[in-house]
């Protein structure tokens, strides 16, 4: 007689049963990531980003501050773009696995956790698009040579305010409507994600801190939103030439005064001569302003 042997589990399965065994150290994991480091990241980016409302000068002067952080791409993967990712694929599991908790918020509507979700995937579709748009995601001689006539990749750091102008400007409304949408996107999933986090970790719990709670975060958001919406106003202002005149100066004066290593990758004129750039490492900077 053949006893049927039990056939080892499927790795969907696997994964499936690893979740579900988890399923509470990875929720607060991904609340808590979403405030920090991934929240905190994107206030102070959108505050420096809105510092281009002081011109050209106070904006560069922020690259160039940004830039001498050492070990900046170990900081900017340890602190930025592996948090991003945790967040980003935790989220979508969530999304999809439809468990919108509303029995531990029975103060709120199905509405306000449908925007979460939506507004979560336009978030990762935003970020991801952006990345790509201003960076290219990496420094690669050869894959620049591919994604730049694409209209990819288009910011300099040392030229940050006139790249990123000649960046929004190249299709049009295209990339200002885009930057729109998935920066209010971004901001509203940030403040009402601090609301459901501070349910999901019994800071506030009763109807009345919960309503006192959604007016701060209402507030929040609104104020970081008019940030955002101010830098995007501030690069739709800018004149390229005025600005990489003045980023030039501010280049070749912390270079004569060793402020700053010569790096004719980070610049817009010598852009494509990275291969030669010993400081060239392939990487991409997400602590960029833009």
């Amino acid at each position: 007689m053949n006893v049927p042997t039990p056939s080892a589990p499927s790795q969907s399965g696997s994964l499936a049963g690893f979740l579900k065994k988890h399923d509470f150290i990875i929720r607060r994991l991904h609340s808590l990531s979403g405030l920090v480091p991934v929240g905190a990241y994107m206030c102070v980016h959108l505050l420096t980003n809105s510092s281009l409302n002081g011109g050209p000068a106070v904006f560069q002067n922020a690259v160039f501050a940004i830039h001498s952080i050492p070990f900046l791409p170990v900081v900017e993967w340890t602190f930025i773009f592996l948090p991003i990712l945790f967040h980003a694929i935790v989220g979508v599991w969530i999304a999809r696995s439809g468990q919108s908790n509303l029995r531990n918020y029975r103060f709120t509507s199905n509405k306000r956790y449908w925007a979460q979700r939506m507004t979560g995937y336009i978030a990762f579709a935003f970020i991801f698009t952006h990345v790509l748009h201003l960076h290219g995601w990496f420094h690669w001689d050869w894959w620049l040579g591919f994604v730049e006539p694409l209209g990819m990749a288009q910011f300099r750091p040392y030229n940050a305010a006139s790249s990123l102008a000649e960046a929004m400007k190249s299709l049009g409304f295209v990339w200002p409507l885009f930057y729109l949408v998935g920066v209010l996107a971004c901001v509203f999933h940030l403040a009402n994600g601090i609301w459901t986090a501070g349910i999901t970790w019994g800071v506030w719990v009763s109807p009345s801190a919960q309503k006192r709670a959604s007016l701060a975060c209402s507030v929040f958001g609104v104020l970081l939103g008019l940030a955002g919406l101010s830098s995007l106003a501030a690069v739709s202002r800018t004149d390229p030439a005025t600005a990489k005149a003045i980023e030039d100066q501010m280049y070749k004066v912390r270079v004569d005064g060793h402020m700053i290593q010569p790096n004719e990758h980070k610049r817009s004129d010598g852009h494509h001569t990275g291969s030669s750039d010993p400081t060239h490492n392939g990487t991409v900077s997400a602590n960029d302003p833009k």
